[in-house]
C-alpha cells in the first residue's frame, strides 16, 4: 500500500476535514497542500534513514508514533498544540524547513503560514501511518518508505520540491559556472 491511499477513503476524508477546520482552509486547499507535501516529507524521511543513526532514530520515533493517532483523529484535532508536529518537521526537514514550506506555498497558492500549520498537523499523522506500517512490516525502514512512496509521481510538484531540496542538501543542483570549482581550476592553471 502506498501512502497516497491515506488520502482516499474515510480516513483521508477525516484527515482533510479535520486539518481544514483547524487551519481555516478549504478542503481543496488542504488536499492540495497534503498531496504536494507528502512526497517531500516521505522523501526526506527516506534520505534521513539512509544512515545507520538516521534509521535508528526514525525507528525509535516510530515506536512512539504507533498508529494510535489514526484511531482517534477527533481527539487529535480537538487539541490546540502543534509542538509535536513542529518537532517532527524540524527533525525531518532540518534547515530546509522554511524552504520547503515556501516552495509548497508557491506551488499550491496557499499562504505560507497556513502551509506551516497544515504540515504541523499532517506530520504526526504521517508518522502514525508509518508507525502502524512498521509494526506489520518485515523489511527495513528503507523498504517500508520505498513501498509507501511507490505510487507517487516523481515529476509532481512535491517530487520537484523534493528533488530541489535534496539537490541543495547534497550539493547537487549548484552547478553554476564560475563557482569555487572554476576558481580553483583557474588557480591551478596559473
Amino acid at each position: 500500500m502506498d501512502i497516497t491511499q491515506l488520502l482516499g477513503g474515510d480516513l483521508g476524508k477525516q484527515v482533510i476535514a479535520g486539518i481544514s477546520q483547524k487551519t481555516q482552509t478549504t478542503e481543496q486547499e488542504t488536499s492540495s497542500v497534503i498531496q504536494t507535501a507528502t512526497p517531500v516529507l516521505l522523501g526526506m524521511l527516506k534520505k534521513n534513514a539512509e544512515t545507520k543513526t538516521g534509521a535508528s532514530n526514525l525507528l525509535g520515533a516510530l515506536n512512539e508514533h504507533d498508529g494510535s493517532i489514526l484511531n482517534n483523529l477527533g481527539n487529535f484535532f480537538g487539541q490546540e498544540n502543534t509542538s509535536d508536529g513542529q518537532g517532527i518537521l524540524d527533525h525531518i526537514l532540518g534547515g530546509k524547513k522554511k524552504t520547503v514550506e515556501q516552495s509548497i506555498s508557491t506551488q499550491t497558492g496557499i499562504d505560507a503560514s497556513k502551509v506551516t500549520h497544515i504540515l504541523a498537523l499532517l506530520a504526526p499523522i504521517i508518522m502514525g501511518k508509518l508507525g502502524s506500517q512498521a509494526q506489520s512490516s518485515s523489511g527495513g525502514i528503507g523498504d517500508l518508505l520505498g513501498n509507501l512512496m511507490s505510487g507517487m509521481d516523481s515529476s509532481s510538484a512535491g517530487g520537484n520540491i523534493l528533488s530541489s531540496v535534496l539537490g541543495q542538501a547534497t550539493g547537487k543542483g549548484s552547478s553554476k559556472k564560475g563557482g569555487l570549482g572554476s576558481s580553483l581550476g583557474g588557480f591551478f592553471k596559473s
